[in-house]
């Protein structure tokens, strides 16, 4: 495995998608998450975290792409593929919310659920483009 290309891939794919995240959630969405106020109350977290883990998170997605590159096609379709099938596992994790979070309204499980997997293919596209068979 190419370690600097898996690297290079998944801090480009970290920022890609924090400014996905950040359209959708903090643009987007914003209006519909000051409704809420009861559930989201908690003091709003440094917004450098949220880079970081993106970025975190990009690089161990980049890690079991390359590990499994060799299941899908070339270039960004591949990379689509791939995206979607763990952005569908991110999807679904998201409805656990409602169940723990008083208050969450679970339309919100499929608005946060739509954004990872909107995030996985954007994600999925860039590796796909970066790492090669």
């Amino acid at each position: 495995m190419n370690w600097t290309k898996i690297l290079g891939g998944g801090v480009v794919a970290g920022v890609a998608v924090s400014l996905v995240n950040y359209l959708l959630h903090g643009v987007i969405m914003a209006d519909t998450y000051s409704k809420y106020s009861s559930v989201f109350s908690q003091e709003q977290a440094n917004p450098i975290w949220f880079f970081v883990v993106a970025i975190t998170i990009a690089i161990f997605f980049t890690i079991l792409f390359a590990k499994t590159r060799d299941c899908w096609a070339e270039g960004a379709k591949g990379g689509i593929t791939y995206g979607f099938w763990l952005g569908m596992v991110a999807f679904f994790s998201g409805f656990y919310s409602p169940l723990v979070i008083d208050g969450f309204p679970y339309y919100l499980a499929w608005c946060q659920g739509g954004i990872s997997l909107i995030g996985a293919l954007v994600g999925g596209a860039i590796v796909g483009l970066i790492i090669k068979r």
